[in-house]
């Protein structure tokens, strides 16, 4: 299953882009782990969203389907979704389980620009 928000700036992470949308990027990317069937990836969605919406041409915003993407959630050490995790010159810089209000996830990017 691909997500795809027809008005938002989010894109789909797969094993295939990773490398060139999330490691080679220019500016720094917020990933969200999420799956179709989890009702907390649902809560902060809308919030991801406007964020991505937000801070076009600043932020990359991506979005990780672990039932598609197992490999990339292994990787990453996913065990618990929503994961939000922050790539910055191509590194790991923070990542962590669970939902949060929009304005703890936009303090957590802005520790990174």
């Amino acid at each position: 299953m691909v997500y795809i928000c027809r008005m938002s700036k989010e894109i789909t992470i797969t094993s295939g882009n990773f490398e060139a949308e999330v490691i080679n990027a220019s500016m720094p990317v917020l990933l969200d782990f999420w799956a179709p069937w989890c009702n907390p990836c649902k809560m902060i969605a809308p919030f991801i969203e406007q964020i991505a919406d937000e801070n076009e041409g600043r932020l990359k915003v991506g979005k990780i389907n672990v039932d598609d993407e197992s490999d990339l959630a292994a990787r990453h050490n996913v065990v618990s979704i929503p994961t939000l995790a922050v790539y910055k010159n191509g590194e790991l810089v923070f990542i962590q389980a669970g939902a949060r209000p929009k304005a703890e996830i936009e303090k957590i990017i802005a520790d990174y620009w």
